[in-house]
C-alpha cells in the first residue's frame, strides 16, 4: 500500500488537479484545535469562499473514516467541527489515525505531506509551529520545520506563531534550507502582529514573482518547500510589544500548570483569548483569510 491509495480526493478538486486548475490545500487543525465552534466551521466555510473569489478550488485536509481526505463538503466540516477526541496529527501521527479510523485534523506538517500526495503545490495556514520557548532544556521543536526542509510544498502564513521563539525558528529554517519571504514588506510578520522587530530574509511584492520562485524552485531536485510570511491586515492586528505581554502571561500559566507537548499550544492560544477579551480570535480570523486570498492569487499565478 502506498500513500496515495490512502488519499481520497473529492471528485472536484481531483478533476480540478487533472485539468491543471488552481488547487489550494488548507489544514483543519485551526477547526479542531484552534477555534470554539461554531466560529470554527463559520471561518472555515469562508476561507474556502475566498479562495473561489479569487479563482482557486480549496482542499481542507483531514482524516475521516480511515482515509486522508483532500477536500471537505459541508457535512464533513459540521462533522469534524463538532466531533470530540480528534488526534492532532502531524508526520507521526497521521499514519496512526488512518490505521486506526480516528477522526484526525492535520497540522502544518501533516497537510504538506497530503498536499504533495494529492499533488498540491500551494498551501495556506494560519502561523507554522517552530522553536519553542526554552526549547534548549525540552528540545520542543516542531515537525513543521522538519517538514518544511523536505516537502515541495509552498506554505503561505502570517510568520510563526508568536508565542514561539521566533529568532530560533529563523535560524532553524535557515539551516534546514528553507527560503523564507516576506511579503510586501521588510520586517518578518509576528503572527497577530504585523512587525516581529526581525528582518525578513527575502522580500516580494507580487504573487507573480512569488508563482516564478515556485516554478524555480521545483526545478532542483530534493528541494523542500517555501515559506511566504504575509503579515495581518492592518486594520486587523494587535501590536507586537501589546502581544507580547500576554504570551509571557500564558506561558507562565502553562508552565505553573506543567502543560507539555503538543498540548502547549492550544493551552497558550486558550489563555491569550482570554486575555486579550476575544480579540486573538477576531485577529486569527482576519489572518487566516488574508493567507487564503494570498495563497489562491499564488496559485492562479503558477496554474
Amino acid at each position: 500500500m502506498t500513500a496515495n491509495h490512502l488519499i481520497a480526493p473529492t471528485a472536484e478538486v481531483r478533476q480540478a488537479l487533472a485539468d491543471g486548475k488552481p488547487v489550494v490545500a488548507l489544514e483543519s487543525t485551526i477547526i479542531t484545535h484552534g477555534m470554539p465552534f461554531p466560529d470554527n466551521v463559520e471561518t472555515a466555510r469562508q476561507v474556502e469562499a475566498d479562495i473561489r473569489a479569487e479563482g482557486a478550488i480549496p482542499a481542507t485536509i483531514a482524516v475521516l473514516d480511515g482515509k486522508i481526505r483532500v477536500g471537505l463538503d459541508d457535512d464533513d466540516l459540521d462533522r469534524l467541527a463538532k466531533a470530540e477526541d480528534v488526534m492532532k496529527c502531524s508526520r507521526a501521527d497521521l499514519s496512526f489515525a488512518v490505521a486506526s479510523g480516528r477522526p484526525g485534523s492535520t497540522t502544518v506538517a501533516a497537510t504538506m505531506m497530503a498536499a504533495e500526495a494529492a499533488g498540491i503545490a500551494v498551501f495556506a495556514t494560519g502561523g507554522i509551529g517552530g522553536v519553542h520557548k526554552g526549547a534548549e532544556e525540552t528540545f520542543d521543536v516542531s515537525a513543521d520545520l522538519d517538514e518544511l526542509a523536505r516537502t515541495p510544498v509552498l506554505v503561505v502564513c502570517a510568520g510563526a506563531k508568536a508565542l514561539l521563539d521566533i529568532p530560533k525558528t529563523l535560524e532553524v529554517l535557515e539551516t534546514r534550507g528553507v527560503p523564507v519571504i516576506a511579503y510586501g514588506t521588510d520586517e518578518l510578520p509576528a503572527f497577530w502582529s504585523r512587525g516581529s522587530g526581525l528582518s525578513a530574509p527575502y522580500r516580494l511584492d507580487t504573487a507573480e514573482e512569488i508563482a516564478r520562485l515556485l516554478k524555480v524552485r521545483a526545478g532542483f531536485g530534493g528541494h523542500g518547500g517555501i515559506l511566504i510570511a504575509n503579515p495581518v491586515p492592518e486594520e486587523s492586528e494587535i501590536p507586537h510589544d501589546e502581544m507580547a505581554g500576554h504570551i509571557a502571561t500564558a506561558i507562565d500559566q502553562a508552565n505553573r500548570e506543567n502543560i507539555k507537548g503538543k498540548d502547549v499550544t492550544p493551552y497558550v492560544l486558550g489563555a491569550i483569548l482570554d486575555l486579550t477579551g476575544g480579540r486573538s480570535l477576531v485577529t486569527n480570523i482576519a489572518l487566516v483569510r488574508n493567507n487564503a486570498r494570498l495563497a489562491a492569487k499564488i496559485a492562479v499565478a503558477a496554474a
